[in-house]
Parts: C-alpha cells; structure tokens; sequence
C-alpha cells in the first residue's frame, strides 16, 4: 500500500481527486480504489517540547536557569491534532510506500518529515520514501507532479535547513524571552518583552528610523535650474552643477549652502549664449520584470492597495485552495521551469475567463515570445506564483479580484515586448558655468501597457522616471544655446520617511542596506533578506500583538514600549546582521554547503555569550509599563503555528 501524506486536509483531497476512484473517505484518510491511501497532517502534528519536558524546575521563569540547551531535542504530539496523528502513525506502519506531499519548501519537507521519523519506521521505509512536489491544485497538474515523484533523500538538507532553523529560533526566543522577560518584571514592566532573532531587529529598523526623524533638523540648500533654447527653437531645461571651487559653500551631499552663490550664477549666466559640450541619445531597452514571489507581491499590493502582508497572505492562500486559480503562494522563486512555457495559451485563456478587463492586455500577448523567468536553472523546489489555467468558477471578493489581476498581470508581462525609451543627457556651458539635462522619451511602451495606472503615475522611487511628453530634436556638440530663463529653487532637507506595509517589507527582503557588517552585506545581496516568504506577515503582526507597533494611518510607527525595549539592548540584539548570517548559512546548509553541527555550535556559543551581556541590562525606561496583569505563555520562537507564522 502506497500512502500519500499531504500537509494538510484540503491539499489530501485534491490529491485524492487526481488518483484512481472510487474511493472511500475514512476518520482522517481517503482509501483509493486501488487500495492506496491518502492522508494528512494539519499543519504541524509535533512541536518543540517545552522546557519542562527537559526539567520540569524550567516551568517557572527564571534567569538562574538560563540558557536552557536540550542535550537531546524532544518533540511532542500537539494536544489539538492527536486524534490525527494517530490515525497517521498507524497508516504509516501499515504502509510499503510513503510518498512526503509537504509544501514545495524547507518547512512543507521538514513537517512531513518529523512525522514519519517520529513514528520509527525502518531505515529501508524511510530511504524507499517518495517526494511529491506540488505547486498549483488542479487535477491535470496534480496528475503531472505524481507522475514525477523523487527520492525523498535527495531533500535531507532542506529539512536539516528547517531544522537547523527551528531549534536555533527555539533557543534564541525562548532564552532571550525569558530573560528579557524576567528582567523587565525587576525594573517594574508587566508584560512580555518578546524577542526574536527576526522579529528584534525588525522593530530596531522601525525604531532607529523614528528616531531619526524625531531628531531630524532641517537645513535649506539651493538649486539653480536654467532654461535652455537652441538656435531651432526647441528650449529644454537643465540644472546647474557646481565645480570644485563651490566645496566651501556644499554640504557633505554635495548642496549649495549658499543663496548668495547662486544668485550671482544666475545673474552671470540668464540672456547669455553657451554650448553644447557634450551630447548622448542612446535606445534602451527595458525587459518585462519577472513574475511575482509572495514578498513582491505583498509589496506590490500594499503600494496599490493599502493591503497589509497578512491580508494578502491569507487571500492568496483562498485564490490558492480555496478556488484553485493561482500556483503555490508561499514561493520565494521568480522563476518558471522551462516546460510551463507550453502552457500560456491555456493559462491566459483562463485569465481572460477569470477577469475580463485583462482581455486586451492578453489579446497582445504573444505565445512565442520567450523572457528570461523560463529557467530551469533558477527553479528548485517551487517556482514563481502564477495564474493557473482553470477557468472562472466561483465569485471572487473584491480583495481577491485585486490580487489576482496583480499575479495576472506580471505573468502576462512575460509574452509582451520590452519597454523601449530614449535616454538623453545634454551638458551645456554658459559662461564657463555647466549645466546638465537629462531626459528620457518613450519610444515604445510594451510591457508596461499592462500596468496598472496608478502605477504609471506615482509610487516612484527615482525622480528620473518621468518621461518626457514632447520629443527632442537631435543635438550634437557645439550647438549654440541661450540661456532664457533662471529659477533659484529654494528647498529644504527632509527627514527619511516613515515605514509603511510595503518599505517594511522591502526592508526585510533587501535586509543588506541596513547591514553594517561590508563583509555580511556582500554576501547578503545575494540573499532573500531575513525571514521567510512564510513568515514575514505573520512577524509584522506579532509586533503589533506586543504592542511594539502601531499604525497611524498607512504608517507604520514604533510605541514608546518598543522604543524602551529597542534602546535597552546590545547593538547586536537589535540590528539585522546576526539573523541575516543566520538566513545565509540556514541556505547554505540547504544547499549541502554547510553542515547543521557547524552552523549549531557557534551559535549556541554566542547564546550564552549574550545571555550573560543581557542580564547586566536593565529595562528603567519601560518601568510602570504594560498590562497590569499578565501570565507567562509560551514565548513565539519562530515555529509555526496553523501555517507558518514566527516569531
């Protein structure tokens, strides 16, 4: 008897519908009519066993006790889901066959993976196991992928990456929690102080940025902006660039500090006759960016839809099981398998059967036009998030047309032509002053016809994404210009903005422009940031459950709780550098690069490194804080709860 173990009830029963009927549904199991059976998990049926478990003195929380370190790591049936895993446990004995139908990722191999090893079957069991890996849950697909099955060894270190991340999250939460935790109880708060190895360095970004604004001082600079007409008549604009003998008067950003400076350039060159120094129109041509992974998209939707990283989690999780309309969302892949390609009619016909206002977009695509996401090197174990080709069935809330248009859209990028622009960059001398245009012009709009217009006008980051409306004539070296006008543009120096849904996303997911390590933010451009694409949102949502963040409108701002906690700890609790080297070498033990021994022992060398810097650390300014009651639950340290949610 084969038996197919998916990760959870509904993932079971589209498993079921694609293998042979007919068949029988059982407390927990579906029989299959060839005699196989179809089981699940629901979500993880074990968890870490408490400290207790190891020492039952560990059930009160105390800093004497601390680092609590298992010599031998236990795991214990989760109380809500035993029925289950019974039922679980006597099908994987019976069975000849298991085949692990986790999620496509480290934590989808490692849950189903823990049971069967929990379980104790034989050695020949475990290296006989089979892996399925599925991405999109309609049957045709579902048919492909069990048709494809690979030795379940061959995805050891994805699992020991897992693991390796479970248990050092175990440690580094409940020890830091514990004692924080204690040692804000003595300087007089009543609450948990909740620390993460993400979820700490998270809010330390969020509180140094405050802090910067808080104390931000604004200071007004100059510009000077001149128009420009040649001999044609085409007048064009063109700013002023300082030269050396302007240092004194600039700031370390290179501003002009000085109105009078730029007064007198301004004077010196209006109704004056220079030169074009130096002339460059090139054609550039920009690919269609890659489909979405879940960060991306999370980003995407709160800029054009104010949608928290929680709400669209969750609502790609219904567009994924519930209706089936789009491939696995927990991906952190951009990529598609080269085989998928043969696909796009089917999956754009469904798109326009989904949503109709796509049809002209989709009309244009063309099937045989091949971009750089079909790469099979690029795929492993899940690939970008997609539309599938199921056609419309069932009435999509609003939210959910939103999110699916985004998906669909970045996939129907992939079949239009490239954005083409002419970039243009004009250097002219007037009296011995130079001035610098830079322009760009569409030349053709391709792939960005099927944005949306809300993103052609605003959320912009470079202030040289406008596009000129008019087209230039071409210029060449030694044209005579005039200037005809002069404008002094007074401004002011302003602080950095405050982080919303989106930027604390890209800050996590770009974590190496807040490293302070050079050597750690080489290797971490190379990286997918801190957390995971699991459990990013579910992060986010914990600060503000602490009461370390709270929302004033769409921004995202730190309480005076999370500023007091931040501002206690040691530089090395609050910024990302150690989580970030802790994400790089979680991947490369994934990647059979670094072995899980080497990766444990210094870590938890350094645990107790910084057990003993923390206890000498005092919480003063949290003193009258918090809830005036509270009972100690067990601190979030980075294992799942119902999905994948951490600490």
């Amino acid at each position: 008897m084969i038996l197919y173990i998916a990760e959870k009830p509904s993932l079971g029963r589209a498993v079921a519908q694609a293998l042979p009927k007919p068949y029988k549904n059982g407390d927990g199991f579906i029989e299959l009519g060839n005699g196989d059976v179809v089981s699940w998990c629901i979500g993880h049926l074990l968890e870490q066993a408490e400290p207790e478990a190891y020492n039952p003195d560990y059930k009160k929380w105390n800093s004497n006790h601390l680092p609590i370190i298992p010599e031998s790591w236990k795991l214990e049936v989760k109380s809500k889901t035993r029925k289950q895993f019974t039922t679980l446990k006597k099908l994987i004995k019976k069975a000849d066959v298991l085949v692990n139908i986790g999620d496509p990722d480290r934590e989808g191999q490692l849950l189903i993976d823990e049971v069967i090893n929990y379980c104790g079957v034989s050695k020949s069991k475990i290296a006989s196991t089979q892996r399925c890996l599925i991405s999109d849950l309609n049957p045709s697909s579902i048919k492909k992928s069990l048709a494809n099955l690979r030795n379940n060894t061959d995805f050891i270190p994805l699992a020991t990456s897992a693991l390796a991340r479970a248990r050092a999250d175990w440690l580094y939460g409940l020890n830091m929690t514990r004692l924080c935790t204690v040692q804000g109880q003595k300087s007089g708060f009543s609450g948990v102080l909740s620390i993460g190895r993400v979820q700490t360095p998270l809010l330390g970004l969020v509180v140094k940025r405050d802090l910067e604004i808080e104390n931000f001082v604004s200071k007004p600079f100059y510009e000077l902006e001149i128009s420009l007409t040649t001999e044609q008549g085409f007048t064009f604009k063109a700013k002023w660039k300082p030269s050396e003998a302007c240092q004194p008067y600039m700031d370390e950003e290179n501003r002009v500090l000085s109105r009078k400076l730029v007064e007198n350039v301004a004077s010196r060159v209006l109704n004056k006759t220079g030169a074009i120094a130096n002339y460059s129109d090139e054609l550039k041509k920009q690919a269609p960016p890659l489909p979405y992974n879940l960060s991306a998209l999370q980003i995407d939707a709160a800029k054009l839809f104010g949608l928290s990283a929680k709400q669209v989690l969750d609502t790609c999780q219904n567009l994924y099981e519930k209706h089936k309309l789009i491939t696995y969302p927990r991906s952190d892949n951009r990529y598609l398998p080269a085989d998928h390609f043969k696909e796009a009619n089917q999956v754009i016909a469904a798109i326009t059967s989904v949503d109709g206002n796509l049809t002209s977009i989709a009309n244009q695509a063309d099937t045989q036009k091949k971009s750089k996401t079909w790469n099979d090197k690029k795929v492993d174990a899940h690939h970008a998030i997609i539309p599938t080709r199921k056609k419309s069935g069932a009435t999509l809330s609003a939210t959910e047309s939103k999110v699916y248009n985004l998906i669909a859209r970045q996939y129907l990028m992939q079949f239009l032509d490239h954005f083409n622009y002419r970039q243009i960059q004009i250097d002219s001398i007037v009296e011995g002053g130079l001035f610098i245009s830079k322009r760009k012009e569409v030349v053709k709009e391709g792939w960005k016809i099927a944005l949306l217009n809300s993103t052609k006008s605003k959320d912009s980051d470079k202030e040289d994404d406008n596009y000129a409306k008019s087209k230039m004539p071409t210029l060449k070296v030694g044209d005579s210009v005039t200037c005809t006008d002069a404008l002094i543009l007074d401004k002011n120096t302003t602080p950095p903005k405050r982080f919303n849904d989106a930027s604390l996303l890209s800050a996590m997911t770009g974590i190496s422009r807040y490293v302070t390590d050079p050597e750690i933010r080489k290797i971490l451009r190379e990286t997918d940031g801190i957390g995971t694409e699991a459990t990013r949102a579910g992060i986010i949502e914990l600060l503000f459950k602490r009461n370390f963040l709270a929302r004033q409108g769409k921004e995202i701002r730190s309480t005076d709780i999370g500023k007091q906690l931040i501002q206690a700890l040691p530089e090395c609790v609050v910024t990302p550098d150690m989580t970030a080297q802790w994400e790089s070498q979680l991947e490369s033990i994934s990647q059979r690069a670094l072995r899980y021994d080497h990766f444990m022992t210094p870590m938890v060398q350094s645990l107790t490194s910084l057990i003993d810097e923390v206890s000498q650390v005092r919480f003063d300014g949290l003193a009258g804080k918090g809830t005036k009651s509270w009972t100690r639950k067990k601190p979030s340290t980075g294992k799942r709860r119902r999905r994948k949610a951490s600490a």
